[in-house]
């Protein structure tokens, strides 16, 4: 007889979610963004744990007594792993995984396991595989520890064990290096169709933002395309470039949708997706898409904000657009379509949109417009970049 708690056969498996609180600013105490990943993968969220902590326990994170809380929730309510919505240490993994008896994995894993179910072109496939091959080999303690380690005879350092563990090192150290040469072909050319654009002078725009903020619903209601967009977190992965052609200014833009962003985006997948994140280092003007029904946008901002400073795109001329005002409370919604909001100590314009209601994006492709002709000699009505007013700051 199946056991109450057990997890039925071929049924969608359930996570334990862990939260510590450090003491650092804007803790998700809730764990919200954190169940959302582990739903985008495929989990069903079984229960959640926060704790306070004034620094992370060397052998368990959490310390004894709440790994042993965590211990009875996974055996009361039959949960097949724990995700943890820090990085843990590989030694910190493997003593968890002995302690719980069932798999234990952390926010990084959990963002490249939706990286890879989610990535479609063979560039986005490579740089997946690399951002995993890299995370990987800092996991072989974990992954050989069940051979044997044992001392051999005179002149000898080691047992089964070590051999082992410097085989699998080695073979992931030149698959690494396999994949970081097929993408360095993949920015080559990149970088060849960059310049090509360059000798035809054309004005590049790629939307950035933090993952499911709206930038593929906003693209595909600018160039009226149909690229893949949901309710979810990273819906797209690959970039995707078309043409806009703006009446009023008389010229065709490429308008290029990226891949989302998030609160600590694991390093190695900002290195990993350096090719694609290159369209925005590079591009004449980001449109930041930020979604303005989220409380919690003021951290998403600084998120990304923090991301492009680490692709070498902080230099970039930015337009702010402040997607799913149709969300919004209407007590909330903004007074006028365009304004201004300081952003690392600058006034960055913005616009508020709406890509489902189609509300402000007139005025959105009427800024882009004057802004093109602005930056090509043609006249233009106003400045774009120098709001005649300034409305009531977005609350």
């Amino acid at each position: 007889m199946t056991s109450p708690t057990a997890p039925l056969p071929n049924a969608t498996p359930s996570v334990i979610l862990v939260g510590v609180d450090f003491g650092l600013p804007h803790f998700d105490a809730d764990l919200q963004e954190l169940g959302q990943l582990a739903e985008t993968a495929g989990y069903r969220v079984a229960d959640r744990v926060s704790c306070k902590r004034r620094a992370p326990d060397p052998a368990l994170f959490v310390g004894s007594g709440k790994a042993d809380e965590i211990k009875m929730l996974v055996q009361s309510t039959g949960a097949s792993e724990v995700l943890f919505d820090q990085a843990l240490s590989p030694a910190q993994q493997r003593n968890l995984e002995r302690h719980m008896g069932c798999p234990v994995n952390d926010r990084t894993l959990l963002i490249l396991e939706i990286f890879a179910q989610r990535a479609r072109s063979h560039e986005g496939k490579l740089q997946v595989e690399l951002a995993r091959l890299q995370y990987l080999s800092t996991r072989l303690v974990r992954r050989w520890s069940h051979l044997e380690r044992q001392s051999g005879g005179i002149g000898m350092r080691g047992g089964p064990g070590e051999t082992q563990i410097e085989l699998d090192r080695r073979m992931i150290g030149e698959a690494i290096k396999r994949t970081k040469e097929r993408l360095e072909k993949v920015k080559k050319q990149r970088a060849t169709q960059r310049r090509q654009r360059q000798r035809r002078e054309a004005f590049t725009i790629s939307l950035v933002g933090y993952t499911n903020a709206g930038k593929s619903s906003i693209f595909n209601a600018l160039v009226k395309a149909r690229t893949y967009a949901a309710d979810q977190l990273f819906a797209t992965l690959d970039t995707t470039t078309r043409q806009l052609y703006l009446g009023e200014a008389g010229r065709t833009v490429s308008l290029s949708d990226t891949v989302g962003f998030i609160r600590e985006l694991p390093h190695g997948l900002v290195e990993a997706f350096a090719a694609t994140l290159q369209e925005a280092a590079d591009a004449d003007l980001l449109l930041h898409v930020v979604d303005a029904s989220n409380p919690d946008h003021p951290e998403q901002i600084a998120a990304v904000q923090r991301v492009l400073g680490e692709i070498g795109a902080a230099e970039v001329p930015q337009l702010l657009v402040f997607n799913k005002i149709d969300a919004m409370d209407p007590a909330n919604r903004p007074l006028r379509a365009l304004d201004a909001m300081e952003v690392d100590g600058q006034s960055v314009p913005r616009v508020f949109v709406s890509a489902l209601s189609g509300e402000g994006l007139a005025e959105l492709r009427s800024w882009l417009a004057a802004e093109v002709a602005r930056r090509h000699g043609a006249p233009a009505e106003q400045d774009p970049m120098r709001p005649a007013e300034a409305a009531d700051p977005l609350v």
